[in-house]
């Protein structure tokens, strides 16, 4: 398929960076050029297409697949002709499906070495289990036809641990060399510091150092052997990668992920369409006052990420362009009169693809032939296990990291276009908590982290294959003592380590049987307000004691000070805790056999029963 460039965007970035001047430490003279950097990140073994994505064309609902790792490998090969092309994944591969699961990465392997990715900089989530864990994916990624470059700049594993048997770069490698014509151009990889340590499994040796002092020491050393222009694979986040190019000099682009950024025009799709969080690519300014390209691509493999980028002959960035797509199959379905989707005949489907071709947010494609059939191999032996049905949602619970969010992480869930602006925020999250507390027999409370919820529920039945996306990890559920003035401490630390300490939002608790009003326009210590506990054999709400013994039951990672829970961790040290050793995916698929139907939770029962917004707004209540 053609590319498609924005080329409004592309001129009028021209235009601004012709009036910039150039560092002296540029060369006089260097060959212009154009490159094309094909991206993807955050797949978190989604490989297989979502159904029922839903957008509204020519103010029609319109469903279709979204996604699918053989159309992503389809788009890279279509990519394939243009010239001085960069294939990027830009980490996140794993953890999320089944596929996870069962294959430990050997799936996620398998169909990225069906693209061959040029350069792959690991995630947080590549450290779940552990550097073993990373370098046993790392072997499956390796065992393949493909020579990918595994990224690293500020990852430093000890000498004789899996990552680096023998030396430093026997596995990662602070960047990539790829020259096109008489141009070198340059790929440094660099992965968040502080949320892999905190909300993944690192070894305690593998140092992860300061991510903008490592990209600029790569940088300086790349200008040393007369390098010019240079790409960061980073996955941080769309926010730090901005911030990341305003303190750096000589920095080209990035191409990041881990925030699951969407970004571009989506506009003709009316309001069910997404949201995106500005354009594609994006824009900053370096330390030298020069553009940077910048660009993520969404998740799951719903979009596919296709940068241009041009040099001038100072070796400096002219204009970015390009277009963040998303990826649809081509079967439809549409409302009718009634509010039914009724799949479109031969013709109507036709008619509906030949009008989409002329919209640069979209690609309509076809699987790659190869990337099916390695999938099919894996797939098959899911299929009975997948396809078991444990319960039914009677309504979606949608999935909310931090109520309020700007973002949608249910965008295309139908009856969650809205969740994000709601003071009950995660049903999910919610649900998952009552399971907990319900598997445990005993405990007053249990406590969820909003991050470690990794999809929502639509409304309809859910299988075994759904729990594994809701919740991917191998964790188990810890009981642990706490006093109620502990209880505080705890969730406002959670709190705290996104609102103040940047880290990641998925630290934001959510609990059963406790409940609480939350300010974040306030400082630490001052945030939660009217905590109520639910007494198990009255069933009365009951106000919280800062004295009185809780048990509260939680994950293995949690409790071990995963996503910032440092003062959990220091609790459960002490030996108090006590490990079910019971999974708690299995809790939750226990929960739903055992309730047959679910739905959103009373209103009484949610943990966020009032909300102010970081900006001081009160955020609205329950629209039931």
């Amino acid at each position: 398929m053609p590319v498609r460039p924005t080329a409004i965007a592309f001129i009028a970035l021209v235009a601004l960076s012709a009036c910039q001047s150039r560092p002296p430490s540029r060369p006089a003279s260097f060959p212009a050029l154009d490159i094309h950097i094909a991206h993807i990140n955050d797949h978190h073994s989604h490989l297989e297409p979502t159904p029922g994505f839903e957008l509204e064309i020519d103010g029609i609902a319109t469903r279709a697949e979204i996604g699918g790792f053989p159309r992503i490998a389809a788009l890279f090969k279509d990519s394939g002709s243009l010239p001085n092309l960069l294939k990027i994944h830009a980490g996140d591969a794993m953890t999320g499906t089944l596929y996870h699961t069962v294959y430990k990465g050997e799936a996620d392997a398998a169909l990225m070495n069906t693209v061959c990715f040029d350069a792959f900089q690991p995630g947080n989530h590549e450290f779940d289990e552990g550097d073993a864990g990373l370098r046993k994916f790392l072997d499956h990624l390796r065992a393949g036809p493909c020579a990918t470059t595994i990224l690293g700049a500020n990852i430093e594993p000890a000498i004789g641990t899996p990552l680096a048997p023998r030396s430093r770069d026997d596995t990662l490698r602070p960047y990539l060399l790829k020259t096109f014509g008489e141009v070198t151009v340059a790929l440094v990889g660099i992965v968040t510091s502080g949320k892999t340590v905190n909300s993944s499994r690192p070894l305690p040796t593998t140092r992860f150092a300061d991510e903008t002092a490592s990209a600029q020491r790569a940088i300086d050393e790349l200008k040393a052997r007369g390098i010019r222009h240079i790409v960061l694979v980073t996955h941080q986040g769309y926010e730090a990668d901005k911030a990341m190019a305003e303190q750096l000099s000589d920095v080209d682009a990035i191409v990041g992920g881990d925030s699951h950024t969407l970004l571009g025009d989506f506009s003709a799709f009316g309001a069910t369409g997404p949201k995106a969080a500005g354009p594609y690519p994006g824009v900053a300014r370096n330390r030298d006052g020069d553009p940077v390209c910048i660009g993520q691509a969404w998740e799951y493999g719903k979009a596919f990420g296709l940068m241009h980028i041009r040099f001038d002959e100072r070796g400096s960035v002219e204009a970015c362009g390009g277009n963040l797509s998303l990826v649809l199959g081509d079967d439809f379905a549409q409302q009718d009169g009634s509010g039914n989707f009724v799949a479109l005949d031969d013709r109507a489907r036709q008619k509906l693809i030949g009008r989409l071709a002329g919209e640069p947010a979209v690609r309509v494609t076809r699987p790659d032939p190869a990337a099916q059939a390695e999938l099919t191999r894996y797939s098959h032996r899911l299929v009975e296990m997948k396809q078991q049905k444990i319960g039914i949602a009677q309504e979606a619970l949608c999935l909310v990291r931090v109520p309020g969010e700007a973002g949608n992480r249910s965008a295309g869930i139908d009856g969650c276009a809205a969740a994000n602006t709601l003071a009950r925020g995660s049903d999910i999250a919610q649900t998952v908590a009552e399971a907990y507390r319900q598997a445990s027999r005993l405990a007053d409370i249990a406590l969820q982290n909003g991050g470690g919820i990794r999809s929502g529920l639509p409304q309809g039945a859910v299988t075994i294959d759904a729990a594994h996306t809701v919740l991917p990890f191998s964790n188990t559920l810890i009981e642990i003592p706490l006093t109620g003035q502990q209880v505080i401490e705890v969730l406002e630390e959670a709190a705290a380590n996104h609102l103040d300490r940047k880290g990641s939002n998925g630290s934001h608790p959510y609990a059963a049987g406790l409940r609480w009003h939350l300010d974040m326009s306030q400082a630490r210590g001052r945030r939660f307000s009217n905590l109520e506990v639910l007494d198990r054999a009255s069933g009365e709400w009951r106000a919280l004691d800062t004295r009185r013994d809780y048990l509260v039951v939680t994950s293995d990672y949690l409790a071990g000070g995963g996503d910032g829970y440092g003062r959990l961790a220091a609790i459960h040290r002490n030996g108090r805790s006590t490990d079910t050793y019971r999974l708690y995916t299995q809790t939750f698929i226990d929960y739903l056999q055992e309730k047959g139907a679910i739905a959103r939770l009373p209103a009484a029962e949610y943990s966020h029963q009032q909300v102010i917004a970081k900006d001081g707004l009160l955020l609205r209540g329950d629209d039931r």
